[in-house]
């Protein structure tokens, strides 16, 4: 039961990516995000549904054109806390890019994002 309403919440935040227009990716942040939500990334922190609509357009903006992105893999969730990972494509075969996120969940709805974008680095001898 926790998986599904994770899963619910975050296939819902990954669908704005995938919007069939802009118009459509507020409604969609304002169902799986917290008024409050706060995004970690490799560009920095987002507060708010609204700076992470900005990170979302910025994304489905991309210079090789508008990309997809997926959840490609199942929902781990311990309690709170959720994980999955993540892969971005851009059209014709463009830069692809992997990832994993871990979401916390207040009633049922994402209020912290962490981003952990690319392969973790095997440790150095």
């Amino acid at each position: 039961m926790l998986e599904e309403s994770a899963q619910s919440a975050i296939d819902t935040f990954i669908s704005a990516f995938n919007a069939s227009d802009d118009s459509y990716v507020t409604s969609l942040l304002s169902q799986a995000l917290t008024p409050d939500v706060i995004l970690w990334g490799p560009l920095g922190r987002a507060e708010g549904i609204e700076a992470v609509e900005r990170f979302v357009l910025d994304i489905r903006r991309h210079p090789a054109g508008t990309g997809t992105m997926v959840r490609c893999s199942g929902v781990d969730r311990p309690d709170e806390w959720a994980r999955y990972e993540w892969a971005f494509t851009t059209p014709d075969g463009g830069p692809r890019l992997t990832g994993t996120d871990v979401v916390h969940l207040r009633r049922d709805q994402i209020d912290q994002i962490i981003v952990f974008a690319g392969d973790v680095q095997p440790a150095a001898d």
